[in-house]
């Protein structure tokens, strides 16, 4: 493991972000704003399961129209997020936050395709239903301590990282 991210610090995009003073900033502005996204979305499909917004409103629907936009913004907080890794891939790879924050996105993948495969997958039979079955309540509330979680962990990120020197 550790060959790898001995190849991780020593590639040249790793190289040119611990580099450039510029480079870290914008692309930890872009993957701030990327996770925002993902949040907000996947956050107003959560309160509706949980019952708490949107009542009027079918599940499928919001969910529907929501999901683009949680994929794309997923897809870019995962690339910077990688690019970001990479650029000090040794240090993060033995922060408690970060690691945190990759079991909590598994968790968080692993709750998602759940309640996708096995509990909302009649989605459109609820749709006239204000209060959803509780195996859906509590996976929206799962999703929603998760992520709250992988937040807070990923903005501890950036207090308690501390370098590590690359050893060839």
């Amino acid at each position: 493991m550790n060959e790898i991210l001995l190849l991780l610090h020593a590639s040249s995009i790793a190289q040119t972000i611990r580099e450039n003073e510029l480079l870290f900033p914008w692309i930890e502005a872009l993957h701030v704003l990327a996770i925002t996204l993902v949040f907000g979305s996947i956050a107003l499909v959560d309160l509706r399961l949980v019952g708490m917004r949107a009542l009027n409103r079918p599940i499928s629907k919001i969910s529907e129209e929501l999901l683009p936009v949680t994929w794309v913004a997923f897809l870019v907080a995962a690339l910077t997020g990688a690019i970001l890794f990479a650029s000090n891939a040794l240090s993060y790879s033995q922060n408690i936050y970060f690691i945190s924050k990759i079991i909590l996105l598994a968790l968080a993948g692993l709750n998602m395709m759940c309640f996708q495969l096995i509990i909302g997958r009649n989605l459109g039979s609820w749709n006239h239903i204000r209060q959803l079955p509780n195996k859906a309540r509590i996976a929206g509330a799962v999703s929603l301590v998760l992520w709250i979680s992988i937040i807070i962990c990923g903005r501890w990120i950036g207090f308690t990282l501390e370098p590590v020197l690359a050893i060839s």
